[in-house]
């Protein structure tokens, strides 16, 4: 008969070792320190032998607690994945992550289409312009905005990107833009997801590398605020047409030219490859589809004037 150790003193092992510290894995665990000693201690005594040198405010491990944690910690992950995915597998909760300019420009006017399609949903957003750790994070879908290729990922396009120049009205008129050549005497706008003035001057206009070399620029980590300094008169933004539809159908913002900079990358859901997402999650997911194409087939067709 299999006899297994404690597993709640286990858990309390996990977390000293992790955190190096019994006063950290408590608050981990949402207990006291003495609570982790006691668990540690039995865990000791089930083995027959000590797994931390105790001193003044410190504890060290040994040489065979730090071996024996080495081969138990990927099970304990195992457990704690599998044991996740399970409990969230019949759960109506999605979480979907996507970068705060996705979330403000594009998703959130459609959220609404979302929860009347699927009201029994409960849907947690999380916008972060960091790349989301399937591994390390309770996040079922992701909005992405990449090649498409990953061993790891199952990616589904929504659409691929594209590179078009906006500025106000005003902004236009006032420095006479009306041909690419014209933005020698504009400030550009730069985004971290769409660095590519010198492709777009390269490709639509007759300017040398030394005109489009100084012009003067500004540099923004995230889309929307580009987008936001573009409507405030302070330059012309490199931007996706899907970030700036409110801001064309409302022409706060206008294109001085339609020089279309077609792009690798595009804006796909994914989710991890080995493992299938929730009910819930694969409703969301189908959701982003059809919403992607209806855009595509509709607002992004008046966008281009076809």
């Amino acid at each position: 008969m299999t006899t297994y150790p404690p597993l709640k003193a286990l858990v309390a092992f996990d977390a000293a070792m992790r955190n190096k510290s019994f006063s950290l894995a408590a608050d981990e665990l949402c207990v006291t320190p003495g609570a982790i000693g006691q668990q540690i201690q039995k865990l000791e005594e089930w083995l027959g032998m000590s797994l931390f040198i105790r001193q003044v405010r410190q504890v060290q491990p040994t040489d065979a607690a730090t071996a024996y944690w080495q081969k138990i910690q990927p099970a304990l992950t195992q457990i704690a994945d599998a044991s996740n995915r399970l409990k969230r597998s019949r759960s109506m909760a999605v979480s979907l992550s996507m970068t705060p300019s996705f979330a403000a420009k594009w998703f959130t006017s459609r959220m609404a289409r979302l929860v009347t399609r699927h009201p029994d949903i409960e849907l947690h957003l999380n916008a972060s312009v960091e790349t989301v750790d399937f591994e390390r994070e309770v996040v079922d879908l992701a909005i992405r905005h990449f090649n498409g290729k990953s061993a790891n990922l199952d990616a589904s396009l929504l659409f691929k990107d594209e590179a078009r120049v906006y500025c106000t009205p005003e902004y236009a008129a006032a420095l006479h833009i009306s041909a690419p050549e014209d933005l020698v005497r504009a400030n550009l706008l730069v985004t971290t997801i769409q660095p590519y003035w010198e492709r777009w001057f390269k490709q639509f206009s007759q300017l040398d590398d030394g005109a489009i070399a100084r012009i003067p620029r500004m540099h923004f980590d995230q889309s929307l605020l580009a987008i936001e300094a573009a409507k405030r008169g302070n330059g012309v933004v490199l931007a996706s047409p899907y970030l700036t539809e409110v801001e064309v159908a409302s022409r706060s913002l206008i294109k001085p030219f339609d020089c279309c900079l077609e792009l690798e990358n595009g804006y796909y859901v994914v989710h991890p490859s080995k493992t299938a997402p929730s009910q819930a999650a694969m409703r969301v997911k189908q959701w982003l589809i059809e919403e992607a194409a209806k855009y595509a087939d509709n607002g992004f067709t008046a966008d281009r004037g076809l």
